[in-house]
Order: structure tokens, then C-alpha cells, then sequence
């Protein structure tokens, strides 16, 4: 929100560089495909499938509906702070949101693992740049960031917490441990 309001409805030093960079380097814009939606449903679909073969079911629900949050919340935002690039809504990045959070379940899913955590920050931080530098300003890449993990840490509570009971830990097991805590 801060963020959002701090920069308002015109663009920032920081953009315009990130602009002129993806107008001196045009291959730079490749790295949308970080940010692609069939990219990321196809993704998406994926964590959803692993959680359901882990049995993982109030997860997988968050996991399902995660995507659609994230589009429903970014579209709300953008609509809120009415900056525009050329002649769209521009913040924050849905792209980028939406990668975030189908990131941030990638992480929830295999239990937080060290890996997953590097991974899903180079591949967001390599999609904020290709935003960066084509569609968007680079901060509203940086707003949809801050949203998206927003909606990962909200997300995680909920897929924590069993109804009408405290909340419960995620799994944190790593490749080749327990995962189903039976102790064989």
C-alpha cells in the first residue's frame, strides 16, 4: 500500500532506468516468461497435483485457489491506485502477483524447503525484471511482490489451521525424510 502510494500515478527514476535498459537490451524481455500465464497455470496445476497425492487437502484447496486470488486481489489494487502505463492499469503487476503466489505455494508444498525458497526468489526476481523493462514499471513489479507474498503468508495461515482448532505447523520434512509421520 505504502509503496502504491508513494509513488502514485506517474513514474519514478528507478522505472524510466529499467525502461531505457529494456529498450538498450530488447532480449532482456524474454524473461517474461517467468511471469506467463500459461507458465504459471501450467505450474500451478502441478503443485496442485502433488498436494493432492500427498493427501494434503486443505492445502491443496489453498493451492487451487491461490491463482484466483491473487488476480481477483491484483485487479482490485490496480483499480484502487489507477496508475496507468501507456493506456493500462499498471499497478500492481497481476503477472507478477500471480507468479508470486503460485511460487510461494510451490514453497508452502514442499514443505519450505531451503531449495525451493532460492529457486522461487530467482525465478520471481527474474520476472520482476522482464515486467520491468517491457509492460510495467519496475515498482509496480516490486507492489505485486509485496502483495503476492502478502497473500502467501495469508494463505499459509489458512492452509495451517483446521477449523475451530489453533493453528497447526506446516510440513517442513525434507526430500527423503518421514513425510508421512508414521516412523517406518
Amino acid at each position: 500500500m505504502l509503496l502504491g502510494l508513494a509513488v502514485g500515478d506517474g513514474t519514478t527514476a528507478l522505472d524510466e532506468w529499467f525502461q531505457r535498459l529494456g529498450r538498450q537490451y530488447p532480449a532482456l524481455g524474454y524473461l517474461l516468461v517467468f511471469t506467463d500465464a500459461r507458465v504459471t497455470l501450467g505450474l500451478a496445476v502441478c503443485i496442485l497435483l502433488i498436494a493432492l497425492y500427498r493427501r494434503r487437502w486443505r492445502l491443496a484447496a489453498v493451492v487451487a485457489l491461490a491463482p484466483l486470488l491473487a488476480v481477483l486481489t491484483a485487479r482490485i489494487a490496480k483499480r484502487l491506485f489507477g496508475r496507468y502505463k501507456d493506456d493500462a492499469l499498471a499497478y500492481p503487476s497481476g503477472h507478477t502477483t500471480v507468479a508470486v503466489v503460485v511460487l510461494g505455494m510451490a514453497v508452502l508444498v514442499a514443505g519450505a524447503a531451503t531449495w525451493t525458497v532460492i529457486a522461487a526468489t530467482v525465478v520471481a526476481a527474474l520476472g520482476v525484471v522482464g515486467q520491468g523493462v517491457t509492460y510495467h514499471f519496475f515498482t509496480d513489479a516490486i507492489g505485486a511482490v509485496l502483495l503476492g507474498t502478502a497473500l502467501v503468508a495469508a494463505l499459509a495461515v489458512l492452509a495451517a489451521r483446521s477449523p475451530g482448532s489453533p493453528p497447526t505447523k506446516l510440513d517442513g520434512c525434507q526430500p527423503g525424510c518421514d513425510v508421512d509421520h508414521s516412523g517406518r
